[in-house]
């Protein structure tokens, strides 16, 4: 019998993005993955040897890395913040471009000199957050936030944040500006390593088909 694959999938932006590649590639999910009241976090597959897990982004990388899933879609921004030593990420998919950046307040009022040597940063990125900001000789004391991050300069609770940006239109809402940009993300396809060697013909296939579907000419 053959052993069923757990294909992990993030909720939100990417996801939408990634349906049309996973169909393509074989990857069909049932249909009540789409009834927007449906609440369940398993679907089974048109292909039955698979099946798709529905979770948070930063939960991918998690499932994935330590083998609950066998492969997954994820941002390069969640695999590098959590840098798995058993995620291998063979294909960039060309999907889901964003960047990781660091915002304040427009007017400048940020508590802190531009030459400070330590700053305190509201992010749900803390690893990349001091990475980058140790590079520069500063030390980052950052205040773990999951949402709701433009608010933390007009509050108090940080001069700094680092997130996801897209257009800038929730920076701009916010009274923020961009002032540095760490990190270019897209989607990758990720794999775990172990189930590679278990599965080769099978998740070898998958990376083939995701990497000759990524290499097609986007419309424009």
């Amino acid at each position: 019998m053959t052993a069923t694959l757990t294909f992990a999938v993030p909720k939100g932006r990417i996801l939408e993005e990634a349906l049309p590649l996973m169909a393509r590639a074989g990857i069909v999910p049932e249909s009540g993955f789409h009834d927007k009241k449906n609440r369940s976090l398993s679907f089974a597959c048109e292909d039955p040897s698979m099946r798709i897990i529905r979770v948070r982004a930063f939960d991918v990388a998690t499932f994935v890395a330590h083998g609950a899933a066998h492969a997954g879609i994820v941002g390069s921004d969640v695999i590098e913040e959590f840098d798995y030593p058993d995620l291998y990420a063979p294909v960039d998919l060309g999907i889901g471009y964003c960047r990781l950046s660091i915002a304040e307040p427009k007017d400048g009022t940020v508590g802190e000199a531009d030459n400070a040597s330590h700053m305190r940063v509201a992010t749900k990125y803390p690893n990349l957050t001091r990475r980058w900001f140790e590079a520069k000789g500063i030390q980052a004391e950052c205040v773990k936030l999951n949402g709701a991050m433009e608010l933390a300069p007009s509050l108090g609770l940080a001069t700094r944040i680092v997130d996801l940006v897209s257009t800038g239109t929730t920076l701009r809402e916010n009274g923020l500006v961009e002032t540095a940009e760490l990190l270019p993300v897209s989607a990758r396809l990720i794999v775990n390593r172990a189930a590679l060697k278990t599965h080769p013909e099978r998740l070898g296939a998958l990376i083939d088909s995701f990497r000759a579907l990524s290499a097609e000419p986007k419309a424009a």
